[in-house]
Parts: structure tokens; C-alpha cells; sequence
């Protein structure tokens, strides 16, 4: 489970990796149980399916909050060994307000890299996330990269993304020098990461599905996130009510040439 080191890093730099915190049983258990929910064509949390279409992810769309209408995205989503390790990363029990579960199909485009805290606007605070592989999950595949030292940045002004690489209208632009490193994950193992670190994924080149499920939590503290991610639940699966709706809006940053740094500035947004 979680170690000093990874209580550490998290702190340093935003993210983590727990290797092996599910099993690989888990995880076949979790790919059957929403491959079948795909082929049934019966979720409500997901994106229109179009056997027909050219694009594999209208094949395999994503499936959005499955913890609102079955018992296994919730039970996933406040597992304790996720909670124990938030709780370990944050020194507060988290909020839980979101899962995902995306398929990724060969020949899928990948997202474009961005924050989590654009879409959340959690206050006070951030959000967090804890990132799981299904499938092995590597750089043939459309890993999920992250840019390093990001992860105390402020909410980052977007532009246009290129929609051939992303299904994802909008990305995060990078300065000269900064990239992304691919993070490679075997099944079970879970990326946990806060809300102001970059992050992406390229195409799934190879002929291999990367199928990964997603939470997305507030802290514990927090007093409001966006709209879209109530209601907002305890660990123990019961909803708390104090938590507000967020606006967008605000400054964003940009990047700036300072003293030979380039460093982030905070705009109004247009």
C-alpha cells in the first residue's frame, strides 16, 4: 500500500504511483463487467454508440459516472485502499464526485493534454485523481503521459487541439523545453495525481485495447466544484450536502520568459 516515498513524491511533484494496489482478477472482473455493458448498448452514463461509424471510439465510447446508476462503479470509486491512500497523499478524506471508464480501442485517438482543475474548479483546494490500468498500458497503446514538475501550476489558459490526435476539443499549450513522459502501468496498478498536473494521451497504435477506469475526488475541506460533478459523496457511499457549484471562470495562465525562466502568469481570460 502507501509508502513514505510515495507520500513524498506526491508532495514534490503531484503524482504517484501505487503499483498492484487491485489485483489482476479485479480488473478482469471490471473489463467483463463493462465490456458487457457496452455490448448490451445499455449505460446511461455514456456517449452515443455507433456500430457503423469509422471512428472506434463511437464503437467503444466512454462511460460516464457509472457510480450514479450501478453498485460497481460506486464500490470502486470509495474503495478504502483508494481512500486510505488519498487520505495518506492529502492528510484529509476525500470527497468522491466522478467516475470514468474509458475503453480505448485500437486505432482510438488519445485527449489532449490538460487539467482536471479546469473542468472540477474545486475551492478551496484542488481535486485529485486515482488513475487505474485495466490493461497493461504503454506507449504502444496511448499511455497516459504527464508533464513533470507541473503539479503546483495554476489553472492553465487552453487553445484549439488538433481533433485527428484528440477526441478532446482543447489542450494546454507547452513551452520550449517541456514535454510529456509516457507512464507505464501494468493492471491494478493506480495513478494517483492532483488536479494542476498536465497531463494526456496519445492514439492506441497498437492492436490492443487500453481499457483503464478513472476517479476523480475533491478534498475533504473543500467547499464548492463544478456543477456537473454533484452530488458528491462520502467514502461510506453516503452524499453530503454542504458542498456548492462552482463557476467557470477567472485568470488562467500563461506562460512567460522571466530572469531566463519560463514561468506561468495569470490573464483574464477573454
Amino acid at each position: 500500500m502507501l509508502q513514505k516515498t510515495h507520500i513524498q513524491q506526491y508532495r514534490q511533484s503531484g503524482f504517484t504511483i501505487v503499483r498492484a494496489l487491485f489485483s489482476h482478477e479485479e480488473c478482469d472482473a471490471l473489463r467483463e463487467h463493462y465490456m458487457q455493458m457496452n455490448a448490451r448498448g445499455d449505460y446511461p452514463g455514456g456517449e452515443s454508440i455507433d456500430r457503423t461509424s469509422d471512428d472506434s471510439l463511437h464503437h467503444y465510447p466512454r462511460i460516464m459516472m457509472p457510480h450514479r446508476f450501478e453498485e460497481v462503479g460506486l464500490n470502486w470509486l470509495i474503495d478504502p485502499r483508494i481512500n486510505e491512500c488519498l487520505t495518506g497523499l492529502t492528510l484529509l478524506e476525500p470527497l468522491a464526485v466522478q467516475t470514468m471508464y474509458y475503453f480505448k480501442p485500437p486505432g482510438a485517438r488519445g485527449q489532449s493534454l490538460h487539467q482536471d482543475q479546469f473542468y472540477l474548479r474545486t475551492r478551496p483546494g484542488t481535486c485529485m485523481a486515482a488513475w487505474m490500468a485495466i490493461d497493461r498500458c504503454d506507449e504502444e497503446n496511448g499511455c497516459l503521459r504527464i508533464v513533470p514538475d507541473t503539479g503546483d501550476l495554476p489553472v492553465m489558459c487552453t487553445k484549439e487541439a488538433d481533433l485527428n490526435e484528440s477526441f478532446s476539443g482543447v489542450e494546454i499549450p507547452l513551452p520550449k523545453g517541456k514535454g510529456a513522459v509516457p507512464v507505464i502501468l501494468d493492471p491494478g496498478d493506480v495513478l494517483f495525481f492532483n488536479g494542476q498536473l498536465i497531463h494526456g494521451s496519445l492514439p492506441n497504435k497498437s492492436d490492443r485495447f487500453r481499457n483503464t477506469i478513472i476517479g476523480h475526488y475533491i478534498m475533504g475541506d473543500a467547499d464548492e466544484c463544478s456543477a456537473g460533478y454533484h452530488p458528491v459523496y462520502r467514502m461510506d457511499g453516503t452524499i453530503v450536502e454542504h458542498v456548492g457549484k462552482s463557476e467557470r471562470g477567472g485568470p488562467c495562465g500563461v506562460w512567460v520568459e522571466r530572469d531566463g525562466q519560463v514561468v506561468p502568469e495569470l490573464v483574464a481570460q477573454a
